[in-house]
């Protein structure tokens, strides 16, 4: 026997060999047994509903937008109903070149190039990065048959029945209404956005932004049964929850007046914008600029070279609201701040005498009238029918060290927010010697504040800016004797079966108070109304035989490097106005050139049916007032009636 040999018979061997081969197999049964029981029984509830959840799909259902409409219910915006092709860019066909082959066929389908394909899709990653793609809208039956037939063939595309939004007055208010398109992924970050997913449409601008939560709607979901392949079984619908339509906004929009109003601009051809506007309640009866665009355009998928071809010309600018968002002086409209100004600081009385001899000369710089007429001695009242600059310049050098004007510009509501609730204003300017000796020491003028730049600011000029609706506001202050309104747009809103939800008549929490001595707002308008209608006045060619009584005032203001802009501002009917309209036209010459007119036209709709009664009387020899009647065609509802026009 040698040393270290293995005594053991050999069937111990076997058999010790078998007994860890059996442990081991049964530890490996053990654990099988354990996790299948797991599964089983443990995890069999979570594993049935995955399995079941495989075989469902769920689909929202998209909510139509709800309708903008009128003051009187004329539709200004509602929906239709499109066949959309979408494409799921993550779901393409895998492989650069199965994915490019499928792209190419659909672009083929729809009459788009490879290119431009590629181009909204990629426009539309930048938007929202992961999101469905809508590549073309109204793509019509036979191809939206076609894909449903081929899945196989197009597996990242799919039709959708989709809402448009629908002018069905072109681009009547465009500027006014807003647009719509896809959330973007900062909007996406924002409170009013929560829950809303990357491919939902929202409102931008206008109406269709600020008030974007009552129009939106709420989506509906479809729950469906789905073979292997993911595609919806015969009658395996589950479950459908209905989507909820957006509600109705109600306008304060006069269509007569919206319609005159863009009409009066657009025939001059110039770039410009009007207000008309309820001076009690703030009720914007039309708001317009020019150039304007089709909105129409926001409704197809489009690239940002067609964009900016489309919209980037800085001088038309044809998507800039020029009633809210300019950069303008006003001329002589702004003569009424300055006279109240003077009379409430007790600069001069409604009496003051001043010699206009046709200029003044200040630090060897002459401040002319216009074609330096002279109009002797005047008063307020008649200052204002001439528009006598020399009055309003003495005005401005005397109160050139004080804040008279700078204080009474912001108490009527230039250069500060109107409160207006769709947004858009611009940030304004009325120069003040704080202001100007800052941008000297900054080193951004060459010269710091002087008697000067009061003289300019008192007849609206220099480096004044504001907007026609701040002047809207003004005026409308003036004619409130100190009720500062707040613009609105927004009426009510209303849900499907035309319920009330909210209003918004009822903002005099909102409006602001100035007080104005009555004796010196008295003078003023009669001031204007003599510079409308009375033997001398400015705008006498163009309202002088206007049935209306109205009170207006003229104004020309010097842009550098251009014409003359044209101002006219009118509060209707005198002495007890309801209605202030404001127009102004780039390059438009005198006030009473093109913004004048441009009123007139917008005063005609407005109250066209006192105009007809007016007609009616003069041809029949009889002397009936015209006051009884309502305000405008489709205008509005119980509205004091008209005085003073006798």
């Amino acid at each position: 026997m040698f040393l270290g040999s293995d005594n053991r018979p050999r069937g111990s061997r076997l058999s010790l060999r078998i007994a860890v081969v059996g442990g081991v197999a049964v530890a490996l049964f053990a654990v099988l047994f354990f996790r299948l029981w797991n599964l089983q029984v443990l995890d069999g509830g979570k594993y049935l509903a995955e399995a079941q959840n495989n075989r469902t799909r769920e689909y929202k259902v998209i909510a139509p937008r709800g309708n903008i409409v009128a003051r009187n219910g004329k539709v200004l915006v509602d929906n239709r109903t499109s066949l959309a092709l979408v494409v799921n860019t993550e779901k393409l066909a895998s492989g650069p070149e199965k994915e490019e082959a499928e792209l190419k066929k659909l672009g083929s389908l729809v009459h788009m190039s490879l290119k431009r394909v590629r181009e909204v899709i990629a426009e539309a990653e930048d938007k929202a990065a992961g999101a469905p793609v809508t590549l073309r809208q109204d793509i019509g039956y036979q191809v939206a048959f076609y894909l449903k037939e081929n899945p196989e063939r197009f597996p990242g595309a799919s039709v959708q029945r989709v809402f448009v939004r629908e002018y069905p007055n072109g681009d009547l208010a465009a500027h006014v209404l807003g647009t719509v398109g896809t959330v973007s992924e900062e909007e996406l970050e924002e409170p009013q956005y929560k829950g809303l997913e990357p491919d939902d449409q929202v409102g931008h601008g206008g109406l269709e932004g600020a008030y974007d939560e009552d129009l939106r709607g709420t989506p509906g979901v479809t729950r469906v049964q789905v073979n292997a392949a993911g595609q919806p079984t015969p009658g395996g619908r589950l479950t459908s929850t209905p989507p909820e339509p957006g509600d109705t906004l109600v306008t304060t929009i006069n269509p007569a007046v919206q319609a005159a109003g863009e009409y009066a601009l657009a025939s001059r051809g110039l770039p410009g914008a009007f207000v008309s506007m309820n001076i009690h309640t703030g009720e914007i009866l039309g708001m317009g600029s020019y150039p304007t665009y089709d909105p129409t355009f926001f409704t197809e998928p489009f690239t940002q070279k067609e964009y900016e071809q489309k919209f980037n010309d800085p001088i038309l600018a044809p998507l800039t609201d020029r009633a809210i968002y300019s950069f303008y002086p006003t001329g002589s409209t702004y003569k009424i701040i300055t006279a109240l100004a003077a009379l409430e600081h007790g600069v001069i009385t409604p009496q003051t005498v001043i010699q206009d001899n046709g200029y003044i000369e200040l630090a060897e710089q002459k401040f002319e009238n216009a074609e330096g007429v002279a109009n002797g001695p005047v008063t307020l009242v008649p200052a204002l029918r001439v528009s006598s600059d020399v009055f309003f310049y003495e005005l401005g050098r005397k109160m050139w060290d004080k804040n008279y004007l700078q204080e009474w510009s912001h108490k009527l509501g230039i250069a500060r927010p109107t409160g207006l609730d769709i947004g858009g204003e611009s940030e304004d300017l009325v120069p003040s010697k704080e202001w100007r000796d800052k941008l000297f020491q900054e080193g951004g003028t060459d010269r710091p504040w002087s008697a000067g730049d009061n003289v300019q600011l008192a007849t609206g000029q220099g480096d004044l800016q504001t907007t026609p609706l701040q002047m809207a506001v003004a005026y409308a202050s003036l004619g409130t004797n100190g009720k500062v309104p707040t613009p609105h747009l927004g009426l009510a809103v209303e849900d499907a079966a035309g319920r009330v939800l909210q209003e918004f008549t009822d903002l005099d929490k909102t409006h602001r108070r100035v007080k104005i001595n009555s004796a010196y707002r008295r003078a003023i308008m009669e001031g204007l109304h003599e510079a409308a209608q009375a033997s001398g006045g400015t705008a006498v060619e163009v309202f002088g035989e206007f049935p209306i009584e109205i009170a207006g005032k003229t104004g020309t203001a010097e842009r550098q490097g251009k014409g003359n802009q044209s101002w006219f501002i009118a509060l209707s009917p005198y002495p007890s106005p309801d209605i202030v309209t404001v127009a102004t036209i780039e390059e438009g010459g005198y006030g009473a050139e093109s913004a004048a007119p441009a009123v007139k036209e917008i005063l005609e709709a407005l109250y066209s049916k006192q105009l007809e009664k007016a007609a009616e009387s003069a041809q029949s020899g009889t002397e009936e007032g015209i006051a009884e009647e309502g305000i405008a065609e489709e205008g509005i509802a119980e509205e004091p009636p008209i005085e003073g026009t006798g």
